[in-house]
């Protein structure tokens, strides 16, 4: 029965210091924030004593407590990895059925093409030797686009050859001095390239405008081409060996098709410099009997000498 009156007596008492607690709250905080924001800067070694024993007596509690958390979050990345694998394996699958077919086409063709090498026995272009060098420079400007390369005639590096990347063709090299020369970009004024669309395999020549799409000219006039189509060299002149990957087909306008080029302009660093020539310079060279005579019959001796396009 006394525990009655003890209780509402409490009630009485505590209830003034709830109020006060109430109202004056805020302001207890912050004089404790200021508090401590004195004490940091006046007994620093202190606080950070106390920061570090409140961390010792902390960490444990967040760990166990952290625990179910992390469980949770191992379990779930485990069910999106198998998810994942099992999608993944999915379509391997359907990429390796689709390879095979492939790969017994490609076998087939390449048989079949062995075989007519064979009957037709082809005279065959010499095999290109690569020259590796690295862009030092970027001189492109409003009116014309190239690079500087850190290779030059000791290097085996000349006037007119072709220069890839990775991706495709980037252009072809001018202005060869002892230790370095200047790439001329496919998309400068001055760039013009014999290309061919491979799957229609139209001729055509591949002309720089200084603008990121160089166009097709000379294109036939029956020439059906279409966006996406690929575009590779064409090897005439002798200069770029055939079947370098230049660009697909962006736009087809009346009259004008336009390329986008394989190769990354933005990210041009290392390149491939091609010695290639069709056949050695003087190969093919022919005399004129009758000049020669002539020039013979005068005391003189004449004759000309016709290379073959690209035999420089």
């Amino acid at each position: 029965m006394a525990k009655g009156p003890r209780l509402s007596t409490l009630s009485k008492v505590a209830a003034p210091a709830r109020g006060v607690a109430q109202r004056f709250g805020l302001l207890l905080l912050m004089a404790t924030a200021v508090g401590l924001l004195i004490l940091g800067k006046t007994h620093g070694d202190a606080i950070r004593q106390l920061r570090v024993m409140a961390v010792e007596v902390a960490a444990p509690v967040l760990e166990v407590l952290s625990a179910p958390v992390i469980s949770a979050r191992h379990a779930i990345a485990e069910i999106e990895h198998f998810w994942n694998t099992s999608r993944d394996n999915d379509a391997l699958r359907e990429q390796v059925s689709r390879l095979s077919k492939w790969q017994t086409i490609a076998r087939n063709l390449e048989q079949e093409n062995a075989n007519l090498r064979a009957l037709l026995k082809p005279a065959h272009d010499a095999a290109p030797v690569f020259i590796s060098a690295r862009v030092i420079g970027d001189t492109g400007g409003l009116f014309v686009q190239s690079a500087l390369l850190n290779a030059g005639r000791r290097d085996g590096v000349e006037p007119g050859q072709a220069v890839t990347t990775g991706l495709g063709l980037a252009g072809r090299g001018v202005e060869v001095g002892r230790r370095s020369s200047r790439l001329l970009l496919l998309t400068d004024l001055n760039s013009r390239v014999p290309v061919m669309v491979e799957h229609s395999r139209h001729r055509a020549v591949l002309a720089g405008d200084n603008s990121a799409r160089p166009r097709l000219t000379f294109l036939p006039a029956n020439a059906k081409i279409n966006s996406g189509d690929r575009v590779v060299t064409s090897g005439h002149a002798g200069v770029f060996p055939p079947g370098l990957p230049v660009g697909i087909v962006s736009s087809v306008t009346e009259g004008e098709a336009r390329i986008q080029p394989f190769v990354d302009w933005a990210r041009l660093e290392y390149v491939t410099v091609l010695r290639y020539r069709t056949l050695p310079a003087g190969d093919l060279t022919r005399h004129d009997d009758g000049k020669a005579a002539r020039g013979a019959g005068n005391g003189k001796g004449a004759s000309s000498g016709l290379n073959a396009p690209g035999a420089r």
